[in-house]
């Protein structure tokens, strides 16, 4: 698993997730109706590496997707972008178990200016220096830990510290030394190796960003357990057989790739074999490809090439006997 490889505000993965999230602003209306008032005050809030939170909008402006603001953080105050808000916030805020009036969520404090931005580009060009340091710490330590990014708040009054480890590791000493070295608050996060893929903030074997890192509101222990039947879904689609991620755990993305969470027939008995010939009105057919996920199959006429794209159940009506 690689290091984080961008801090994502500022980033052209960040841009790239913002223009997807202005156009599902754009649909709001067909997906969720008119927005509801006593919902629009919460924002989605993107912090670096890919990570999100929920904050209250008091200060009586719009806020648009793609705006700067500054939030509180703990004490203090950190940078971060609009991802959402609105109806698609508290969707989203609820998809991820959240209650606006139960859980208590930050404020936006104001809106960035260019102030703000250079100032946040001077703390993450200090980020590597911190970083190296850490390292140079464990080290002389000998701790059993594997460190994976560090985060100085905008404040720069905070330094977190995200690491990997297969056992508890007693950094006291370590956070003693760090605290005295940046004069700053140190705090050490255990992260899972999900979570470390999430912060990479990379390209999948698909060719498109992590879905933790994009769109995914809760990474789940283990999303798609039974990996060992993975082949049973695929039906001849080789891309299926690779369902090992970043994290060296199961792909999330397995878990929506299931047409049915409960087969009582493999889909060699629910499905013709592919290849086979069957008798229309239009001629005689060859079955061609099979869409277990839509449930649709793919017929094609040798005679002129013609495919056809039947649903599963006009297929059985067709040709299956009863």
């Amino acid at each position: 698993m690689s290091n984080v490889i961008c801090s994502c505000t500022l980033g052209d993965y960040a841009n790239v997730r913002l223009q997807l999230s202005k156009r599902l602003h754009r649909e709001i209306e067909q997906l969720y109706g008119d927005v509801d008032e006593v919902n629009s005050n919460i924002c989605e809030i993107e912090l670096k590496c890919s990570h999100r939170e929920f904050y209250v909008n008091l200060t009586g402006e719009s806020a648009e997707v793609g705006k700067a603001v500054i939030v509180e953080a703990d004490g203090g105050y950190d940078y971060g972008i609009v991802y959402s808000s609105g109806a698609i916030a508290a969707k989203k805020m609820k998809l991820k178990g959240l209650d606006e009036k139960k859980d208590d969520c930050g404020a936006i404090v104001r809106f960035a200016d260019k102030k703000d931005a250079e100032q946040l580009r001077s703390v993450r060009k200090r980020e590597p220096e911190i970083r190296e340091m850490c390292l140079a710490k464990i080290k002389g330590h000998g701790l059993d830990m594997k460190l994976v990014d560090v985060e100085l708040r905008l404040d720069q009054q905070k330094v977190t510290v995200f690491y990997t480890a297969t056992h508890r590791v007693d950094f006291r000493t370590l956070v003693r030394d760090l605290a005295s070295e940046f004069r700053a608050r140190i705090q050490m996060v255990q992260i899972t190796t999900r979570e470390e893929a999430r912060r990479a903030n990379s390209f999948g074997a698909c060719g498109c960003v992590l879905c933790c890192s994009s769109w995914i509101q809760k990474i789940h222990a283990n999303p798609f357990a039974e990996k060992q039947q993975a082949s049973e879904y695929s039906h001849g689609d080789s891309h299926t057989y690779n369902v090992i991620g970043q994290c060296n755990r199961s792909k999330c993305c397995l878990g929506y790739s299931r047409h049915e969470k409960c087969m009582k027939k493999s889909v060699a008995d629910t499905y013709p074999a592919l290849g086979s010939k069957v008798a229309t009105p239009e001629g005689t057919a060859i079955i061609e490809n099979i869409n277990p996920v839509k449930k649709e199959i793919s017929l094609r006429y040798p005679t002129d090439g013609k495919e056809v794209l039947i649903s599963l159940q006009d297929f059985k009506s067709m040709f299956v006997k009863k």
